[in-house]
């Protein structure tokens, strides 16, 4: 059944439970149908209820407090069965407050500024990794090695070496490995990917994504020299600026769309606005190659926010535009003047009558058609708490999602490919699988 301006009218907005029972609803109707094989990730939101048993407790140490990991241990203290049991970063600000939110919520979580300690305490189940991009390798693959379960923060590595170490120490172990590509438990996007697998929008021809924003990406800091830990982002050493930020979700989307990772890209990037010594692009844009023909487009830029973030995908028979949530189906183009005129002459008409003088062109301008909704009555959620609720009850019932592991690996380095090809300025080919 294709998305139709009527399902808006089904019911009022659904409440945060109602959303949860949505896609364990979801999840349960996919249970043996082919198309579960997309998402296995949503079975562990299956799970029964939270009960009160000790096996039912997961306790998660935090590492990285920063605003990404203030945002999960938010979601982690409203996360039935959940305690943040040990938090851990080295800026003292960041360690304070993410101790003084665990105190709050009645979780007296034990404070550390070595990650390694961290692992080292007894009674950890797993960890969230949210600290820079250079990070993540190192501190994932330690809490692999440590017997720990793992939720990092995409991107997955800084470098495409690091992404294949981390993916293969992933796939060796048993224990859970998830990646922080909330898309993967957002609604509207595997509402989407339905209808795509149904031929709804016909073969997909392009796909462009972006993301545009309006800000230098910079923090003050207190002195001289935590401006590289505190504006981390800006720096190549340990960051892929927009392309490992922002890119990564939407090369998510795109990878889950085609199934498959791109074969190559080549790209454009420059530093044409914020000039103030950062080493990272301010403007990004790259064409990735896909199997079949495809194209996906990605642009970035931080110096104007007017067209906002959307992944676009485009077929003969329509268009998605995700991020928004919005379908507009194609219409059969007018009959310009000179084939009214065969027409006509063929019917009998005189020739006479025909208006010769008629435009037989317009400007094939944006539809203005407001489209129908991919989901009715989705109010906002996207994913973050459930990829969250998902990493608990995988931890508790010791479930592995298939596939996880290569959304991480296959997003992670298609940013990195991106952003190889606009620094040295060549087509860049898909590196190949990690060794499994």
């Amino acid at each position: 059944m294709r998305p139709d301006d009527s399902a808006i009218a089904h019911g009022a907005a659904l409440s945060l439970p109602a959303r949860r029972s949505f896609l364990r609803g979801l999840a349960a109707s996919l249970a043996g149908s082919a198309f579960a094989a997309e998402m296995p990730w949503l079975s562990p939101l299956r799970a029964a209820p939270v009960g009160q048993a000790p096996s039912d407790r997961v306790r998660l140490g935090l590492i990285g407090i920063g605003s990404r990991g203030a945002l999960l241990a938010d979601h982690l203290f409203k996360t039935p069965g959940v305690e943040i049991a040990a938090v851990c970063d080295v800026h003292p600000s960041n360690l304070a407050r993410a101790a003084a939110a665990a105190d709050a919520a009645g979780q007296m979580a034990r404070r550390f500024t070595d990650y390694r300690a961290l692992l080292d305490l007894k009674g950890i189940d797993g960890v969230v990794i949210a600290t820079p991009l250079h990070l993540h390798a190192p501190m994932a693959l330690a809490a692999i090695a440590a017997g720990k379960h793992v939720f990092c923060e995409k991107s997955l590595a800084r470098t495409i070496d690091d992404c294949k170490r981390v993916a293969t120490a992933a796939s060796r172990s048993p224990n859970v490995f998830q990646i922080g590509h909330q898309r993967m438990f957002d609604a509207r996007f595997h509402k989407a990917l339905s209808y795509m697998r149904a031929g709804e929008l016909g073969p997909i021809t392009q796909i462009r994504a972006y993301w545009h924003r309006n800000t230098d990406w910079r923090r003050a800091s207190a002195s001289p020299e935590l401006e590289r830990l505190v504006n981390w982002r800006l720096y190549r050493e340990y960051s892929a600026g927009l392309m490992g930020e922002l890119a990564s979700h939407h090369l998510h989307v795109t990878n889950w769309i085609m199934d498959a990772p791109p074969l190559a890209c080549v790209g454009y990037g420059s530093t044409n606005y914020w000039k103030d010594g950062r080493e990272v692009f301010d403007n990004v844009n790259v064409l990735y190659r896909y199997p079949g023909g495809v194209t996906a487009i990605y642009d970035s830029l931080s110096s104007n926010r007017h067209h906002g973030m959307e992944v676009q995908v485009t077929g003969s028979k329509g268009t998605m535009e995700l991020e928004t949530g919005r379908m507009f189906w194609e219409e059969l183009p007018h009959a310009p003047a000179l084939t009214a005129l065969a027409r006509q002459v063929e019917s009998g008409t005189p020739a006479a009558r025909v208006p010769l003088a008629s435009a037989t062109w317009s400007p094939e301008l944006k539809q203005s058609a407001t489209g129908a909704p991919i989901l009715a009555n989705w109010e906002g959620d996207d994913g973050t708490g459930l990829s969250l609720a998902a990493y608990a009850n995988a931890i508790r019932g010791s479930e592995r999602a298939p596939g996880m592991i290569d959304h991480a690996y296959r997003s992670g380095v298609a940013a990195l490919m991106g952003l190889a090809a606009m620094e040295e300025g060549r087509e860049v080919a898909w590196p190949g699988n990690y060794p499994a």
